[in-house]
């Protein structure tokens, strides 16, 4: 049996009414089984299969690069200004804290009034963000800030803890109370004087990169409003992407910060393992990491500057070796002489054209900037992402077990999945660890012979949605294969990842080019980027909906 490619409306409902039956679950189980090509996992030889992990610990291939810094000047600015940026402003009084904070609260406005909605808010501070950026105002007279971002308003997913904000996680079924403490990311950041606006909108739990909710106003893309923006951290990419804010925090199960900001053009990075704390995120398991988006490499540096280090609230940051202040910022002046980036040839030949060349560009543009361009194989990259669906995916399952029984009402994609996944078997889960472990292994002996792998990000640009498929939901496992394709090869090593913008298609959209790097090893996957950046190959274009 086989499905349309995409499903929606009268034909999406019958399918979740299909799904409610044991057979029909059964049925569906065996469709999915194929098209996400989990069944393929079982011809794997044991030789390419690692054990049980035992733990999330990340394998590095080598220590810490230690690179000297070659006094390179930062990127230039993108079009819509950096934490940088706007501490010049503050300091030349050509504009204060207050008169930012309110401007983006009234484009935020605008932003949802539109049809399509581009709004990327969805619980807003008003009154908190108006008083923080009348403190830092004050600060900022007096010469007293607290760090480099003082002042600099930013927008945190709906899946951390915000004070008196309800951590809602893309759903209606989560506990609508206030939360009563920041989450220890967001803590540090508004420590530094960072000014939350409000959460942003994602996906119901998270478990769909297509950007769409129907328990949600979801914001379009701001390069094409009939396509998709990507999740699940769909509205801070928005919020960045707009030019609402320059930074925005987001979380990555499987490409969830990658994926967004590949779609929507900007910049963003999901840490090592353990990096940054997770304390007061509404997920666990074993493959969500939180991370930022921003229009620029320098605010990723700085919020892993700040953001980093570890908490006694998450063991997981004990796992990160101890390093000296300034480590991220400091890198982004390196450039990339004599760095070996390895070209998997399989991964790029299952990308799209337009992204394929793109992707390939920027990296011969490193070379010409005197990086070394290296043939390395992997064989169980293309199987991350079956691996991937199956840890991520039966770990929320689990997680949501008391919901399930109670017949709770998931959205209609959502259902369809839990139900699929409630076929899957132990033996299934059993293999795909250790095609995890396999994996991790692998990616550290290549690790051992070059400092970054140039990946694709998403394998396609943003896709087309009607309105109606956008409201009411729609099914595409094609199309989240699509995106997924190269994101879980980071999410089950544990190792750092970003994506930056590095083009536009034939239609406009952008094109998002993916550097992973070795466990621990931020700073040389922040250098490069900064100098694509630098270079002028990288960089965030401002699309037709912006903010201002």
């Amino acid at each position: 049996m086989a499905f349309p490619p995409r499903l929606s409306g009268r034909a999406l409902a019958g399918i979740v009414r299909l799904s409610r039956t044991r057979a029909g679950a059964r049925l569906l189980y065996q469709v999915f089984r194929s098209d996400l090509r989990i069944d393929r996992l079982e011809r794997l030889p044991d030789a390419l299969l690692g054990q049980m992990p035992v733990d999330t610990r990340p394998v590095a291939g080598r220590p810490p690069r230690e690179r000297p810094d070659a006094g390179l000047p930062l990127p230039a600015a993108p079009w819509s200004g950096t934490s940088e940026t706007l501490a010049r402003a503050y300091a030349e009084r050509a504009t204060d804290p207050r008169e930012v904070v309110a401007r983006a609260l009234d484009a935020a406005g605008a932003l949802a009034s539109r049809r399509p909605s581009v709004g990327p808010l969805l619980d807003v501070c008003d009154e908190e963000a108006r008083a923080s950026a009348a403190a830092s105002s004050e600060r900022w007279r007096a010469g007293k800030t607290l760090g480099p971002l003082d002042g600099v308003p930013i927008a945190v997913k709906e899946e951390l803890a915000v004070r008196g904000l309800p951590v809602r996680g893309g759903t209606d079924l989560s506990d609508p109370s206030a939360a009563r403490q920041d989450a220890t990311f967001v803590a540090r950041l508004r420590a530094q004087g960072a000014i939350v606006l409000g959460s942003t909108p994602m996906t119901e739990y998270g478990m769909t990169p297509l950007g769409f909710n129907p328990k949600r106003t979801m914001p379009r893309n701001p390069h094409a409003p009939d396509r998709i923006a990507g999740g699940s951290s769909t509205g801070s990419a928005v919020a960045v992407a707009t030019g609402l804010v320059p930074l925005a925090l987001g979380g990555d199960g499987g490409g969830s910060i990658r994926i967004p900001s590949s779609l929507c053009g900007v910049f963003g990075i999901k840490p090592t393992w353990g990096r940054v704390s997770r304390h007061g995120d509404v997920f666990d398991g074993t493959v969500a990491h939180v991370g930022p988006i921003a229009s620029s490499t320098l605010d990723l540096a700085r919020v892993l500057e700040i953001a980093s280090g570890h908490d006694p609230h998450d063991t997981q940051t004990w796992l990160a070796p101890q390093r000296a202040a300034g480590t991220f910022a400091g890198a982004l002046s390196r450039g990339v002489k004599g760095l070996r980036i390895g070209v998997v040839e399989s991964e790029w030949a299952d990308a799209a054209p337009p992204v394929a060349r793109a992707g390939r560009e920027a990296l011969r543009a490193l070379e010409r900037e005197g990086a070394h361009l290296v043939d390395v194989r992997l064989e169980l990259a293309r199987w991350a992402a079956p691996a991937g669906y199956l840890a991520i995916g039966l770990e929320s399952r689990a997680s949501h077990r008391r919901l399930l029984e109670e017949g709770a009402a998931f959205t209609p994609d959502l259902a369809i999945s839990y139900a699929v996944l409630g076929e899957m078997s132990g033996a299934e889960y059993t293999l795909a660890q250790r095609v995890r472990d396999g994996l991790r292994a692998e990616v550290a002996r290549a690790f051992g012979e070059v400092d970054l792998l140039g990946l694709p990000a998403a394998a396609a640009t943003a896709t087309r949605v009607t309105d109606a498929e956008f409201d009411r939901g729609f099914l595409d496992a094609r199309a989240l294969d699509a995106l997924c394709r190269f994101m879980f090869l980071g999410n089950l090593t544990g190792l750092p990842a970003l994506s930056a913008p590095v083009g536009l298609d034939e239609g406009r959209l952008p094109i998002g080019l993916q550097l992973l790097g070795d466990a621990w090893d931020e700073a040389t996957v922040l250098a490069a980027s900064a100098h694509l950046e630098r270079i002028g190959v990288a960089r965030a274009e401002r699309p037709g909906v912006t903010a201002s």
